[in-house]
C-alpha cells in the first residue's frame, strides 16, 4: 500500500513529491540503442523490435482501416455509441478553442496581424501493450483535424495476433484515418522523426508514453524535433474530505494506479479519520480489480499525506503540479480558483477523472511528472503554428523609424539601424518616396 505522511514539513516536499524513477542510465541507454537502429535500418529495425519486444510477427507495418461498415460489426452496440459521444463531445470542445486572426493598426501607418495555421504533417502515437488507448486516438486526431493538419501518421502497437482493435479502427475512421503504423514503443517515435520507407517524417510528435517513449520524445526534441510535452506515467492528486464518500476518492485513486506499474496517485486531506476510512475502501476494491497486480505496484510508490489546514494542502498540491487534480471537498469550485498548477482539473464529488480521459470533451494528454508548471494539455493550438505579420505605409515609417534607429545603435546593431535610415533619406528626398 502507499506511504502515509503525517503533517509534512515544507522543506521535505520537493523528496516526497518525487515521482517513482526507474533506472535512468539503463532506460537512455536501451532508448539510445532503439533510436540508432531505426536510424540506421528503417523498416527492417521496426520489425525486428516488434518481434523483440512486443513479440509479434509482422510481415509489414501499414495496416488499412476497414471500411466503417465492416468495423461496426466488430463493434457491440453500446461500445459504438460510446465512442460517438464521446467524439461528439470533444469536438464540440474543441471547435469552440478557434480563435480569429488577431489584426491591430499599433499607430497610424502601421498594420500588424496574426495568423494561425496548421502544421501541416503530425504523427499521432497511440500507446497499446496493456490495454488499446482508442481514447488516445479521439483526443489527438480531433483537434489534429479541426486545426486543419493535411497529414495525421498514426502509429500504435499491434495485438498479440497482429491486428488492431476495432475500436481503435473505429475512431480513426471517424477521423479519416486510413491507415495506422503497427509499431510502438520509442521505435514508433523513432519511425515518425525521421521517416523510414513505409511510415513519412512529420513535424510534431503527440501522444502520451511510457518512460521509454517520453525518453525517446525529449532525446529527439534536441535534434529538433517538436513534441506536444513531456506526458510520461498517468497520475492523480485527489483532495477530499469527509463530506465525499470515501468509496468515490478510492475508486478515483485506483482508475490512475491501474494505468501501469510507473503510476502514482497522491490523497490529501486533513481530515485522518476519512483519509483511513478511503483506504479500507481502497483494499475492498483493489480485491476484485482485473489489473490488481499493476494497481499495486503503482500503489506502492504513492503517498498519502495528512495536512494541517487547508492553506497547506493547496500548496502542496500547487508544487506537485499533478496530472489530474479532483477537487473532492467542500468548496470544490471555490478552492479551484486557487490552484495554478495542474493538466486538468475536477471539480465535485460527480467528477470522476474518467470522464475527463474518455466523454466529458477535454483533452486527457496531460503534462506528467511536475511538468503542469509550464506545459499545458493538448489543445487546437497545439497543431497549428502563428505567424505575425506587419505592413507599414511610407508614414508609418517615417514615424517609427527614428525611434527603430536609436534602438538599433544603442544594441551597437549599425546595420539595423541601416536598413530603416536608407529608406528615410529616400522619403525624405522626395515627397514621392516608395509606393506602398
Amino acid at each position: 500500500m502507499w506511504t502515509f505522511i503525517r503533517y509534512p514539513e515544507k522543506s521535505s516536499w520537493n523528496d516526497l513529491l518525487q515521482r517513482p524513477n526507474d533506472d535512468a542510465p539503463e532506460i537512455r541507454e536501451r532508448v539510445e540503442t532503439i533510436l540508432s537502429r531505426v536510424r540506421t535500418d528503417g523498416d527492417a529495425a521496426l520489425l525486428a523490435l516488434t518481434a523483440e519486444l512486443d513479440g509479434v510477427q509482422l510481415d509489414k507495418l501499414a495496416y488499412e482501416v476497414p471500411g466503417r461498415q465492416k468495423i461496426i460489426q466488430q463493434l457491440p452496440d453500446p461500445l459504438r455509441e460510446a465512442i460517438d459521444l464521446a467524439v461528439a463531445n470533444i469536438r464540440r470542445f474543441h471547435q469552440a478553442q478557434l480563435t480569429d486572426e488577431i489584426a491591430v493598426e499599433t499607430m497610424p501607418g502601421i498594420r500588424c496581424w496574426q495568423k494561425s495555421l496548421p502544421i501541416a504533417s503530425v504523427g499521432l502515437y497511440v500507446p497499446g501493450g496493456s490495454a488499446p488507448l482508442f481514447s488516445t486516438l479521439m483526443m489527438l486526431a480531433i483537434p489534429a483535424r479541426i486545426a486543419g493538419c493535411r497529414q495525421l501518421v498514426v502509429c500504435s502497437p499491434p495485438m498479440k495476433d497482429g491486428s488492431l482493435h476495432p475500436a481503435l479502427l473505429y475512431v480513426a475512421s471517424l477521423c479519416e484515418i486510413p491507415i495506422i503504423y503497427r509499431v510502438g514503443g520509442a521505435q514508433a517515435i523513432a519511425a515518425m522523426a525521421w521517416g523510414t520507407e513505409t511510415i513519412p517524417r512529420v513535424d510534431k510528435i503527440f501522444g502520451p508514453g511510457n518512460r521509454y517513449v517520453t525518453l525517446a520524445k525529449q532525446l529527439l526534441q534536441q535534434e529538433g524535433l517538436a513534441i506536444d510535452m513531456p506526458a510520461g506515467p498517468s497520475e492523480v492528486a485527489v483532495l477530499g474530505d469527509s463530506s465525499c464518500p470515501p468509496e468515490f476518492a478510492a475508486a478515483d485513486l485506483l482508475s490512475q494506479a491501474e494505468h501501469g506499474p510507473d503510476s502514482q496517485v497522491l490523497l490529501v486531506s486533513t481530515d485522518e479519520a476519512w483519509m483511513s476510512e478511503v483506504e479500507n475502501a481502497l483494499r475492498k476494491q483493489l480485491s476484485s480489480l482485473p489489473r490488481q497486480a499493476v494497481a499495486i505496484r503503482a500503489l506502492s510508490h504513492s503517498k498519502a499525506c495528512l495536512m494541517k489546514n487547508e492553506d497547506e494542502a493547496i500548496a502542496l498540491l500547487n508544487a506537485y503540479a499533478p496530472e489530474h487534480l479532483i477537487l473532492a471537498c467542500r468548496h470544490a469550485r471555490a478552492l479551484a480558483e486557487r490552484i495554478e498548477h495542474a493538466g486538468s482539473v475536477f471539480i465535485g464529488y460527480y467528477a470522476p477523472e474518467s470522464v475527463g480521459d474518455y466523454a466529458s470533451g477535454t483533452n486527457h494528454t496531460l503534462p506528467t511528472a511536475g511538468f503542469a508548471r509550464a506545459w499545458s494539455g493538448v489543445h487546437v493550438d497545439s497543431f497549428r503554428k502563428k505567424i505575425s505579420f506587419q505592413e507599414l505605409s511610407r508614414e508609418g515609417l517615417r514615424a517609427i523609424g527614428p525611434a527603430v534607429e536609436t534602438l538599433a545603435l544603442a544594441e551597437g546593431l549599425q546595420g539595423h539601424q541601416q536598413a530603416v535610415a536608407i529608406r528615410l533619406r529616400q522619403l525624405y528626398a522626395s515627397d514621392d518616396g516608395l509606393k506602398t
